[in-house]
């Protein structure tokens, strides 16, 4: 066990009292310099340590609070040992997974930041990001090829809505593909990127990008009419180790695809009239397609939604954007 681990441990055993750097020194057989390096990595990983001349150092736990050892607590056995590095503030979690990938990061490793200064949505869009939401980025080492990877975004939206559902008490909708609501109102985005190797036709890497707001209390009022919030008495430590373990379960059972089931049943699409846009995100050969009518029919098991336009052609959208016509 590292001295990180050891300093934690001990300041858990101490129950919300003081415990002095010369009494964690003198216990755990390492310098103060050493303590101190502890104390600082605790609270990079987002625990909350206070410091008081003579009376030293007090852990103030809490389940809304954003740590590794926190989040991990809540992870199921098998998923207990993963990476899990945990930011105040980073420019966009997708980036900083990225760059962790590029380094040799591990299947699995999750990065979090309790606030984006750049955060991204899909096409390019800028993702709001204030402190108070929840915000992380997956890495994924896949093993399927090129064409089961629609579906991970898929995966990760249904892992979203039944973590919300189980943690928080709200019913959650998804809007194809990649958008959760509750009460009518966007809660969460998802952004996944990959680097494909096109001789082999695979996936080496995914990104999975997850933000989740909390509140809307600093949201700009435009944004109001759309962007809600998952608000209320819960752990967002919780919150967070179900969206990983979710998120790696179903991805895990991507032949299988049982969590596609659980996509439809959320849809707020599928049976509605909706609109095609961006037709350069299609399918088909016809680049063209942009503000088509249409009708949404089913989502097929790689996660594409299967649409009808009105000249009775099918078409299965593996990406683009959608509305709901009113």
């Amino acid at each position: 066990m590292s001295t990180k681990d050891l300093v934690l441990k001990s300041l858990r055993n101490a129950g919300g009292s003081f415990v002095s750097g010369e009494t964690l020194s003198g216990d755990l057989h390492v310098s103060r310099t050493a303590i101190w390096k502890a104390i600082r990595a605790l609270r990079e990983e987002g625990y909350i340590i206070k410091a008081v001349t003579n009376r030293g150092y007090r852990l103030i736990e809490g389940g809304d609070t954003i740590a590794a050892g926190n989040i991990r607590d809540f992870l199921p056995s098998e998923y207990k040992s993963i990476d899990i590095e945990v930011y105040d503030i980073l420019d966009s979690t997708n980036l900083k997974a990225r760059q962790l990938s590029d380094d040799g990061a591990s299947h699995g490793t999750v990065v979090i930041a309790l606030q984006q200064t750049a955060g991204r949505g899909r096409l390019g869009r800028d993702f709001f990001s204030p402190r108070e939401g929840l915000y992380l980025s997956i890495i994924i080492k896949p093993s399927f090829a090129l064409d089961r990877a629609a579906a991970v975004t898929t995966a990760a939206a249904v892992a979203v809505a039944e973590a919300v559902e189980k943690v928080c008490g709200k019913q959650a909708g998804i809007k194809w593909v990649n958008d959760i609501y509750c009460d009518g109102k966007k809660i969460c985005g998802i952004l996944t990127e990959g680097i494909t190797n096109f001789e082999t036709g695979r996936v080496e890497t995914m990104i999975i990008g997850i933000g989740v707001n909390t509140t809307v209390k600093d949201f700009p009022e435009e944004l109001l009419d759309i962007a809600g919030a998952v608000e209320g008495n819960y752990s967002k430590a919780q919150l967070a180790a179900e969206i990983i373990a979710g998120t790696l379960r179903f991805i895990g059972d991507q032949e299988n695809s049982t969590f596609i089931d659980s996509y439809k049943q959320r849809s707020i699409v599928l049976g509605r009239d909706i609109t095609v846009y961006k037709g350069r995100y299609l399918t088909s050969p016809e680049k063209d397609l942009s503000g088509i009518p249409a009708k949404a029919l089913d989502i097929d098991n790689a996660g594409r939604l299967i649409v009808q336009y009105e000249n009775g052609t099918r078409e299965a959208l593996s990406s683009g954007e959608i509305s709901i016509r009113l």
